[in-house]
């Protein structure tokens, strides 16, 4: 008599995510887990559900007000919450239940201030295991007081604004005519409006290029609360410079620019400088966080702050298209070296392998 076969159990993961920031990585995520036949639900804002679509992925969505995530978690195998502050949210939620918790801290940085520093400690001691996305990252979760810590290098999707982020095959003069410059060196920049991603430094160095002949367009597509004030820098001080606001087609315009800008004080694993180097698109960035371990020297890295080497860089590269271009072929080159969507997709499933298989 031939016995019957065990049923394998499916897996159950919550993703918890706090805001539009990290969603295109939990929409690939989502996608490759489901794909592999685990059971996914998505806890995030609902304007984040209408951006990257986690549903179409093959996952569940439910909002991320608290009780939503509480009653997401009961029948949870493991939760994994993409960024501190989402982190923070999940510890409560699982407060009293032995379901282990993986945070992964892909974006943000260090903690500003006693409130900052107090929840990065916090996240870090209740996770069962903190991803990091750069070397960074991993050395500050230990830092903090997490029990392990991993790099867990996160490869972000083409077009990574959202699902349909960038077009097959734009075409870049029809782009720079959208944006006026069509006859003018086109520089662009991607993030929020924030004081971490360094515009207000990226400014001074616009100043600088206005003796530039022709003087270069810079282009930032973004939205947040700085927004106001620099346009009225923009405006006061006349900067060759245009807020495009956000733009689910940031991939298409970046195909179209001549050197791409990251001016942050603070990056783990930039999608900027990723679809920049990805695309062969030359790149001026800050030394900070994972940059320098991610770009390697496929790019023209600068200190963070100092808006005249900022400006330097740019404008050697704009006086120098055999530059341009050898950075270009580096930039691919570089891009080959990292993971892909499947690789991220099957070490974070090996880390849920590892916890569930401790609570058997």
């Amino acid at each position: 008599m031939s016995s019957s076969p065990v049923p394998v159990p499916v897996l159950r993961t919550v993703q918890v995510l706090g805001g539009p920031s990290g969603g295109a990585h939990v929409r690939s995520l989502a996608t490759g887990l489901a794909a592999r036949g685990v059971r996914v639900t998505v806890c995030a804002p609902v304007e984040a559900e209408g951006e990257y679509d986690f549903t179409g992925a093959g996952a569940r969505f439910t909002p991320d007000a608290v009780s939503a995530l509480r009653a997401a978690c009961v029948e949870a195998d493991v939760v994994h919450a993409h960024g501190v502050r989402a982190g923070m949210r999940a510890a409560l939620a699982l407060r009293g239940r032995r379901v282990p918790l993986v945070v992964s801290w892909h974006g943000g940085g260090p903690g500003s201030g006693r409130l900052g520093l107090l929840l990065e400690r916090h996240v870090a001691r209740a996770a069962a295991i903190v991803l990091g996305a750069s070397s960074a990252q991993v050395d500050l979760a230990r830092l903090r007081g997490a029990r392990d810590a991993r790099l867990a290098a996160v490869a972000v999707p083409s077009g990574a604004s959202g699902p349909s982020g960038a077009p097959d095959a734009p075409d870049p003069g029809k782009v720079r005519a959208e944006l006026g410059a069509v006859e003018r060196p086109l520089l662009i920049a991607v993030g929020s409006l924030v004081p971490r991603r360094g515009y207000s430094v990226l400014l001074d160095a616009a100043r600088e290029w206005r003796t530039l002949d022709p003087m270069p367009l810079l282009v930032i597509a973004g939205e947040g609360p700085m927004r106001a004030e620099l346009a009225r820098r923009i405006e006061a001080e006349r900067l060759p410079v245009r807020l495009l606001g956000r733009r689910r087609d940031a991939a298409r315009l970046l195909a179209a620019a001549d050197v791409a800008v990251l001016p942050s004080r603070w990056e783990a694993r930039s999608p900027l400088a990723q679809e920049a180097l990805r695309m062969g698109v030359p790149l001026v960035a800050t030394a900070v966080g994972g940059v320098p371990e991610l770009v390697g020297s496929a790019g023209v890295l600068v200190p963070y702050g100092e808006a005249g080497a900022l400006a330097g860089a740019v404008a050697g590269l704009l006086a120098d298209p055999a530059r341009r271009g050898a950075l270009a072929e580096a930039g691919r080159a570089q891009a080959l070296t990292w993971p892909s969507e499947d690789d991220t997709v099957a070490q974070v499933l090996s880390v849920y392998d590892e916890l569930t298989s401790r609570r058997r």
